[in-house]
C-alpha cells in the first residue's frame, strides 16, 4: 500500500518514496571529471516520471547542476500539467554553462542565490519551489548564517515554500536547524552508512531527512559485481571525481560488495528485491527518512516504487543487519 510522510515540520504532505533526477540530466562535467551518469533517453525519463505519478509518488529531487540545468528542463516537460499534484526539490550553489555542460563555479552570496532561484523556477515553469536546498557538502557552517537569511526572504516573497541544506556534517545541520522555515537535510545515508549524527539532528529538530546515495550508486541494486564497468561518462567510472567511494577505478569497491553480499539474503527476504530491501531499511531506520533513488528507465522506477507495497523492514531484520555489519 502507498503511504507517505510529512517533509519535516513544513507540514507538506509528500509520498513516502521520492525520485532523484541526477541521472536523467545526462552527462556535464567538472574540468574533465564527468558529474553525470552518461547518455539518456528524455522520452524514456517523462514515461518513468509518468509511471512513478500512477504508482503514487509526488515528490522529486533535482537540482539546477544535473546535466547543467537539464534535469530540471526534462522534470519540466514531465511535470507539464501536473504542478499542483506534486512538491519538487531542486538545489543551487553551482554555476555553470548550459551549452557546454561545464560547472565554472559556485556562488553563495545573496544576488547569486536570487539569480540561481529564477533560473530554476524558469527552467521548472513553475512560480515556487516547494523544497530549496544548498548544495555544497562541507561548506563552513559558521559563515552559512547568511544564506540561511537569504532563503528566509526567499519563503518570505513566496519563491520558495521551504528550504534545507544537502550535508553529511552535524554542525551545519544544526546551523540550518535555527531557521524558521528550514525544513530537510539531505544526507547520505543507506545500509552501509547510518549516518547517526546527522539523523539525530534532524529528529531532535522535527526535519525531513531525505536521503541521497539510498542505494548506495547502485550497489545495493544487486546489478554490479566485481567486473562491472560503467562508461566513461558517468560518475562512477574510471574518471569519477575524488569523493567516490563505492566505485574505484571504473569498477565496484570490492569493500563494499563483500557489505552487500553479506546482508543480501536479509534484503531480498519476504519477496522483495536487494533494492526494496534497501529502501525497506531506510523506512526503518527513522520516521524523517524520505530515500530518494534514482532512475533512468521505467523498469526502474518500477521496481523502487513496489517497496511502497512492502513496506519497512521489522526490527528483527534491523537488528541482524546491523550485526552482520558490526555496528554494536
Amino acid at each position: 500500500m502507498v503511504y507517505s510522510r510529512l517533509l519535516g515540520r513544513s507540514g507538506i504532505n509528500i509520498s513516502a518514496l521520492g525520485l532523484g533526477c541526477w541521472a536523467i540530466g545526462g552527462p556535464f562535467w567538472s574540468g574533465e571529471t564527468p558529474n553525470g551518469w552518461g547518455e539518456v533517453d528524455d522520452a524514456e525519463s517523462i514515461r518513468a516520471v509518468h509511471r512513478a505519478l500512477e504508482l503514487g509518488v509526488t515528490f522529486f529531487d533535482t537540482a539546477n547542476v544535473y546535466g547543467a540545468g537539464y534535469s530540471e528542463r526534462v522534470l519540466s516537460q514531465a511535470l507539464a500539467g501536473k504542478r499542483d499534484q506534486v512538491v519538487i526539490a531542486t538545489k543551487f550553489n553551482a554555476v555553470f554553462n548550459e551549452a557546454t555542460r561545464k560547472v565554472t563555479g559556485s556562488d553563495t552570496t545573496p544576488a547569486g542565490i536570487r539569480n540561481a532561484c529564477e533560473d530554476s523556477l524558469r527552467r521548472l515553469s513553475t512560480d515556487y519551489i516547494d523544497l530549496y536546498q544548498f548544495h555544497d557538502n562541507g561548506f563552513p557552517p559558521e559563515k552559512a548564517g547568511p544564506i540561511r537569511d537569504t532563503l528566509e526572504e526567499l519563503v518570505m516573497e513566496g519563491k520558495i515554500r521551504s528550504y534545507g541544506w544537502s550535508t553529511d556534517f552535524p554542525k551545519s545541520a544544526e546551523v540550518f536547524a535555527q531557521g524558521k522555515k528550514c525544513t530537510a537535510i539531505q544526507l547520505q545515508l543507506n545500509v552501509f552508512e547510518s549516518n547517526h549524527q546527522v539523523l539525530s539532528i534532524c529528529e531532535k529538530y522535527d526535519l525531513a531527512a531525505i536521503n541521497r546515495g539510498p542505494l548506495a550508486m547502485g550497489l545495493l541494486t544487486g546489478k554490479y559485481n566485481a567486473s562491472s564497468k560503467p562508461s566513461i561518462d558517468d560518475v562512477r567510472g574510471l574518471k569519477s571525481p575524488e569523493w567516490m567511494k563505492y566505485f574505484k577505478n571504473g569498477v565496484p569497491n570490492p569493500e563494499f560488495l563483500k557489505k552487500r553480499d553479506a546482508v543480501r539474503e536479509i534484503l531480498a527476504s519476504n519477496g522483495r528485491t536487494i533494492a526494496q530491501g534497501a529502501i525497506a531499511w531506510l523506512w526503518a531506520r527513522s520516521p524523517k527518512t524520505i530515500p530518494i533513488p534514482g532512475f533512468r528507465t521505467v523498469v526502474q522506477v518500477e521496481e523502487n516504487c513496489r517497496a511502497l507495497d512492502f513496506g519497512p523492514l521489522d526490527a528483527d531484520q534491523m537488528h541482524e543487519i546491523d550485526k552482520i555489519l558490526g555496528r554494536y
